[in-house]
């Protein structure tokens, strides 16, 4: 069972991505934040981070396994045009590398979040976790081609700048904003099948991309709409 909702140049399907990725057109991007591996969601790792942002940001969505991430590699490839760009911890670079690679992109790099705002370890048993990574591998054919020329892939935004609130994993949107104009190009049609509470489609939208997401929690599905929506109400409000 799945709903669509179209607003402005955005598709929005509440299901899983797992069924819904087959029935997609071809994308020229993947920009994705897939759930982390289990050791991501222990309780330390959740009671660190509520510490920080005050809020309750319970992960309750289920961690990766690697039949998903066979599955989501394979269609990844299958669909996209271009690159893809899937966040993951450092620990799971190499799996996800793997996987890309056996369904037939290019590998490119594993790319850094730093996040300057990140909790520090509280029990002062070893250092914090101040990064994110971000898989980058190019599924289209011939060479692979960027916006940034010479740049470094390494993205330097805090946690809680201009965070919306309601996931516990939302990504600020200025970073988001950064991988789309750095990985895309202006009219490109990006896919999100992890699209959360929807902040790859606010950036897509801002940066004049369609965008095509995937969430199948109802509660983050509709809240997704309603900030994509915003989003471009604002800009109407605006022009």
């Amino acid at each position: 069972m799945s709903r669509v909702e179209v607003i402005g140049n955005a598709t929005l399907y509440w299901g899983d991505c797992r069924e819904i990725l087959p029935t997609l057109p071809k994308v020229d991007a993947v920009i994705t934040d897939p759930p982390y591996e289990a050791e991501a969601h222990t309780a330390m790792r959740r009671t660190n981070k509520s510490i920080r942002s005050g809020e309750n940001d319970v992960i309750d969505f289920d961690a990766m396994d690697e039949t998903t991430r066979q599955t989501i590699a394979l269609e990844t490839v299958r669909l996209c045009h271009g690159w893809a760009l899937l966040f993951c911890q450092v620990e799971a670079t190499s799996s996800w590398r793997d996987a890309m690679v056996l369904a037939g992109a290019k590998y490119r790099r594993s790319m850094a979040w730093v996040k300057p705002d990140s909790s520090p370890q509280f029990n002062g048993q070893g250092p914090a976790q101040g990064y994110e990574c971000i898989s980058a591998s190019w599924c289209g054919g011939g060479k692979s081609r960027w916006n940034a020329g010479g740049k470094r892939g390494v993205y330097e935004f805090n946690c809680n700048h201009g965070r919306y609130g309601g996931h516990p994993t939302e990504k600020p949107v200025p970073l988001m904003e950064a991988l789309v104009a750095d990985f895309t190009d202006a009219g490109a049609v990006i896919l999100d099948p992890f699209m959360g509470s929807g902040t790859t489609g606010v950036a897509s939208h801002r940066l004049q991309r369609a965008f095509i997401g995937i969430e199948r929690d109802p509660r983050y599905f509709d809240l997704a709409c309603r900030r994509i929506e915003d989003a471009q109400r604002q800009e109407r409000m605006f022009a």
